[in-house]
């Protein structure tokens, strides 16, 4: 399994707005792709209150880290 990490410092109001508006982006694509793919399963709904909690800890704007963690599978999509 392949590992790809990016960690961003957010050290000014610029940076907080940039990763509440990257946040802000990826929830609502994520929200998006439950409701067609796994609307209602156990896993969406947790899905979606992890990523909801990164959107609003991103709206106070304060100093931070953010760190992107992306884990390749070696295994392939079916069909």
């Amino acid at each position: 399994m392949d590992r790809h990490e990016a960690t961003f410092e957010i050290d000014s109001k610029r940076d907080a707005y940039a990763v509440r508006t990257v946040l802000e982006r990826v929830h609502d694509t994520i929200r998006e792709e439950s409701k067609t793919v796994r609307e209602g399963s156990d896993e969406a709904r947790e899905l979606m209150a992890q990523f909801k909690s990164l959107r609003d800890a991103a709206r106070d704007h304060r100093p931070g880290t953010l760190t992107i963690t992306y884990e390749v599978s070696d295994e392939q999509f079916e069909g």
